[in-house]
């Protein structure tokens, strides 16, 4: 089964990180800060990152991280899966979806999924099988809603779906994203970097037995 409906494929993942001007480029920046501030906190030393596409949140990853360590990745669709290996040579990136990871549980420190879930007609089954796979952690984001509609109805976009991006077929506000992820984990830390929501998370199943976050 796909992570994500074929819809979603509609979205051009790639130009925001290729055409991107200089307003876009500073909030992706901002995007990336959030994520490694919060990665930071859990400093693991194993992490994989479901639903990679091309591959560039891949590279900005493997930079925050460092060499020290081990980043692993996937996605479901083998075109941006075989990308994403070619902007990746170092990573190993595997065709699979969200909803079957196929990796042992609590296999990573850090489950990483950025920019996925919204696609998702059952997001609920997704964070179940990140929050499997996660030894201490799970690290999710999704756009700001009604926020996200707004900028995007603003520059002119997707004006004939109320700004709503094609593919988005789950939407959330940052309460009501706090409270989804809250279903299975127990919220450590969440940023806000516009117009995205990021949540840090333990998953309750290895909360017991998990080490540490700051």
């Amino acid at each position: 089964m796909p992570s994500a409906p074929p819809s979603a494929r509609d979205e051009d993942f790639a130009s925001k990180y290729t055409k991107a001007g200089p307003v876009a480029s500073w909030l992706i920046d901002r995007f990336f800060d959030g994520v490694a501030d919060l990665a930071c906190r859990v400093a693991p030393a194993e992490v994989l990152e479901v639903g990679c596409g091309e591959g560039f949140s891949t590279t900005r990853l493997a930079r925050i991280l460092g060499p020290r360590v081990q980043l692993a990745a996937g996605d479901v669709d083998p075109r941006l899966a075989a990308r994403a290996r070619a902007r990746n040579p170092g990573v190993p990136i595997a065709v699979e979806s969200a909803y079957d990871l196929r990796r042992p549980d609590g296999s990573f420190d850090l489950v990483v999924c950025l920019e996925v879930l919204e696609h998702l007609d059952d997001p609920a089954r997704a964070l179940a099988e990140l929050c499997r796979v996660a030894r201490r952690a799970v690290l999710v984001s999704v756009p700001r809603e009604p926020l996200w509609r707004v900028l995007n109805v603003a520059r002119g976009r997707y004006l004939r779906a109320a700004g709503n991006t094609p593919g988005h077929v789950q939407h959330w506000s940052r309460r009501g994203f706090v409270r989804f992820v809250g279903t299975q984990a127990e919220v450590l830390a969440v940023r806000t970097p516009v117009p995205w929501t990021q949540v840090l998370a333990r998953p309750r199943l290895a909360a017991g037995a998990s080490e540490p976050v700051a």
